[in-house]
């Protein structure tokens, strides 16, 4: 048995958190906020293993000036932002060829093929298996060209065995009634599933952990004590905490702990928003995916979400809630029989990597520390697959797949 100090309660941390506590492991969780309430809180809610394709595809460096440019687009780039931005971006497009799509989507669909079987261990457990629904999703499309720019992406979806249907007008229609008859073509991926409030998800999976034996501290760290070996302790704002093991889980603030330890990561804060809406007038068989606008629409226990968007701002920017104005308008293009007269905001901050790849697996300069972060848009899907990979490595198993494609020193 190890004593295991883990930074961060999103999903993430939580999954790790308790697979490690099954394993035996003395574990506790360091956050700045509540396990649930920071990116995690307002995520779409997608479990989708079919989602495994790079943001970073051949063809989208010629894509973003038309998004910038259209106000109803899904990229912004606040201009004040660019020059710290740039060499993320300049990165990202580098990644943006078929050799690295194909690598990526091998890495991401192995890493998320299970999710469903992974999620499913930890909420039989904690009780909360209602949060998960298995069903497949639809994406969505306004033309011909649309659906063929992305047709290498399907591609490598179906050469990893991800089961999918074609929809013509009037199948989109069948499989998702409501939805508005502008949508020519669509894509129904099967044996996919969803997570009907992620907040309570991370919730209940925290307060099993507690039961479990394990200890949730409201702390921030601010510092991280090392010798020539690894890792003593942490500093934070509450004392000093030993640690024996370190597994840093802490989402987009990750990136400012590998520094501290001499292991710099391109990571940036890629904030996204959503509109969930209490009282929708809606009956949604399954998630909606509208390729062209890059939203995700979901029915969920507390009324419907749309969510998407990509601001680059930074971490600690405040949000600008225009993005969400945009969410709505796609929103009545795509339901316009929704009643949006009670409805709630919010922002929050994906970690993403220029490669699309999470950080998962050791330190390669300290012999006790562990990392799992940079999940990006696949944060909630990866989870609890990610648990269960940093509980084998500090178990001292072999992980169930090939983890080097997440190695901290891949840059």
């Amino acid at each position: 048995m190890k004593k295991v100090t883990v930074i961060g309660a999103g999903i993430v941390g939580i999954a790790c958190a308790s697979y490690l506590r099954r394993d035996g492991h003395d574990v506790t969780v360091v956050t700045m906020h509540p396990p649930g309430e920071y990116c995690s809180f307002g995520n779409a809610g997608m479990l989708n293993p079919g989602g495994s394709v790079p943001l970073s595809m051949p063809g989208v460096f010629w894509k973003v000036p038309g998004y910038l440019a259209d106000p109803l687009g899904p990229l912004v780039v606040r201009w004040s932002y660019l020059p710290k931005v740039a060499p993320w971006m300049l990165r990202f497009i580098f990644n943006a060829n078929e050799k690295q799509a194909a690598h990526a989507t091998g890495a991401l669909h192995a890493l998320m093929r299970d999710t469903l079987d992974a999620f499913d261990v930890l909420v039989k457990h904690a009780g909360c298996t209602d949060l998960i629904r298995r069903s497949g999703y639809l994406v969505a499309y306004e033309s011909e060209r649309s659906y063929r720019d992305d047709a290498l992406a399907w591609k490598l979806r179906r050469e990893r065995g991800v089961a999918t249907e074609e929809l013509d007008a009037a199948g989109i229609r069948r499989l998702v009634p409501q939805l508005a008859p502008d949508y020519v073509r669509g894509v129904h991926v099967l044996e996919q599933g969803y997570v009907t409030n992620p907040e309570r998800l991370v919730k209940s999976l925290a307060a099993q952990f507690q039961k479990d034996g394990g200890t949730i501290l409201a702390r921030k760290v601010l510092d991280i004590e090392r010798d020539g070996s690894g890792v003593r302790a942490l500093a934070t704002d509450a004392g000093r905490l030993p640690v024996e093991t370190l597994l840093i889980c802490g989402g987009v603030h990750s990136g400012e702990l590998t520094a501290i330890l001499g292991e710099p990561v391109p990571i940036e804060a890629e904030r996204g928003y959503h509109v969930t809406y209490s009282d929708p007038g809606l009956r949604i068989p399954m998630p909606v995916h509208v390729s062209e606008a890059k939203v995700f629409v979901t029915p969920m226990e507390m009324g419907v979400r749309v969510a998407g968007q990509a601001e680059f701002a930074g971490i600690y920017a405040e949000p600008n809630y225009v993005r969400a104005d945009v969410l709505e308008t796609h929103m009545r293009r795509m339901f316009p029989q929704v009643n949006t007269a009670d409805s709630t905001r919010w922002m929050g901050r994906r970690p993403s990597m220029p490669d699309s790849l999470p950080v998962i697996g050791p330190s390669a300069k300290h012999r006790n520390v562990y990392y799992a972060f940079g999940h990006g848009h696949w944060g909630l899907c990866g989870g609890a697959p990610t648990g269960r990979l940093i509980a084998d490595l500090v178990s001292g198993r072999k992980p169930s797949i090939d983890v080097s494609p997440y190695r901290v020193n891949r840059f």
